[in-house]
């Protein structure tokens, strides 16, 4: 999710639009549904933050090449529009090109975000152009937050599990080795002091208001059993396992073992936090492999799944950015097309390009079975192959809140991390406003 204080590779599941929750009900709304203003020459714009000439230059060349192949055989043709990822992510570009009628034809959005554009009326059924094996070749775990009355409104390309890195050196230092990686709430703090010194911190969470801290905060919760809505649709937040998880993470500050800022692009940004050692270990995606392939080649480090509290049981949180065509645009069939074919085809092409999003532009896990066999090799060696075996397995969809929902859960996370509220009156309060806003909402199921 960085902004202007980016990270140089480029973007990742970091991404979950920091600033979104600050756009508010503005998304849920409406928009302004004008068609496309971009491109004159009548291709269809994709708006995105990639490339041509984003700040990766294996993504870029990703992107450029897909965009390439697409428009060498087909008449409706495609044009780049690369939006930096502080305008893109950590701005408002996208909502307010929609706002003005400008809204592109193709982009990106994540599960985070859902919400916001399908209550809007800017999002295409894709489902028309994807055939049946195709579709069964998402699991229901990855697409299932990209649909509505079983319609797929986004084609995702990337699966993002959550975990913790930690400094190998760090952990020398403090004569601790790979044995004693915590596995549990409590082993996690005691660690998290150990490695704590005065030019250290221990143990580093996302300190950002956001989406992305929100999606880094759910796991936690999950664990123990929370919830953010009961079985009649009522809100389920004010919960133990809610407690619990907020109190987490205000103790890692409270007791001085993680800091109330991060540096860099944030909590995402794990060459200017961990590899440079602001922190000892830190709390991040998968996508944090090629992060420090990229900016800290040299620098040695170990990855282990999350903790677990007293009596909880083993999850993470993956997301990742999907493609999507403006209904309203120059020509959304033609637009849905091309997203099915560039993501969404049995051919051997598109799985490839899956493989090659996840395994050489980036790090992620795939979100289609077959692209997890054509690329078994690379998902089984290395950190990848970690998180393949030990973090994925316990992967649970990102969720999909409207803006205001995730607004009062990140008040939430916010009040009790740094602003010393009590974590039993932050979840009771959120909780009655989520039961509030519930109460008159009109949207597409929270899931």
């Amino acid at each position: 999710m960085s902004d202007t204080h980016l990270r140089p590779q480029g973007w990742s599941r970091r991404s979950i639009l920091k600033a979104g929750v600050g756009l508010g009900a503005a998304g849920l709304t409406g928009f302004s549904l004008g068609s496309s203003a971009f491109a004159a020459d009548g291709s269809l714009n994709f708006m995105q933050f990639i490339g041509p000439n984003g700040p990766s230059k294996t993504q870029s060349e990703w992107i450029v090449h897909l965009v390439d192949a697409w428009n060498s055989a087909n008449d409706a043709k495609i044009t780049l529009d690369y939006v930096p990822d502080s305008e893109y992510i950590g701005g408002t570009k996208l909502a307010t090109s929609f706002a003005s009628g400008q809204g592109p034809d193709v982009f990106l959005i994540s599960p985070g975000d859902f919400l916001r554009y399908y209550n809007g009326g800017v999002l295409t059924d894709l489902s028309p152009h994807i055939d049946a094996a195709a579709q069964a070749d998402f699991p229901e775990t990855v697409i299932a937050n990209r649909k509505v009355d079983g319609k797929i409104y986004g084609v995702p390309m990337e699966v993002e599990p959550m975990a913790f890195y930690y400094s190998v050196k760090a952990f020398e230092d403090a004569g601790l080795n790979e044995n004693d990686v915590p596995k549990t709430w409590d082993e996690l703090l005691e660690v998290g002091k150990k490695l704590t010194t005065a030019d250290r911190y221990g143990l580093l969470f996302e300190t950002q208001p956001g989406y992305y801290q929100n999606f880094t905060w759910y796991p936690f919760m999950w664990q123990g059993g929370g919830e953010f809505q009961q079985a009649d649709g009522k809100s389920a937040f004010d919960s133990p396992a809610t407690v619990a998880a907020l109190k987490l993470w205000q103790d890692a500050v409270a007791s001085g073992a993680a800091p109330r800022q991060a540096l860099g692009g944030g909590g995402s940004d794990i060459a200017a936090n961990l590899a440079s050692g602001y922190c000892a270990i830190q709390n991040m995606g998968i996508w944090g492999i090629s992060d420090l392939a990229n900016n800290a080649p040299d620098f040695k480090y170990g990855v282990f799944r999350l903790p677990v509290p007293a009596g909880g049981k083993y999850v993470t949180v993956g997301g990742g950015w999907a493609f999507v065509a403006n209904a309203k645009g120059k020509n959304p069939e033609a637009a849905a097309k091309f997203i099915a074919w560039a993501l969404a085809s049995m051919s051997k092409e598109s799985i490839d390009r899956v493989v090659d999003w996840c395994t050489v532009a980036k790090s992620d896990m795939p979100p289609r079975n077959s692209a997890l066999k054509a690329g078994a090799a690379a998902f089984d060696k290395g950190m990848l192959g970690v998180f393949t075996r030990e973090i994925h397995p316990g992967t649970r969809a990102e969720p999909r809140l409207p803006p205001e929902v995730y607004k009062m859960i990140s008040d939430a996370i916010q009040g009790t991390m740094l602003g010393g509220t009590d974590p039993q009156q932050a979840a009771a309060t959120a909780s009655q406003q989520i039961d509030a806003f519930l109460a008159s909402y009109k949207g597409a199921p929270l899931l």
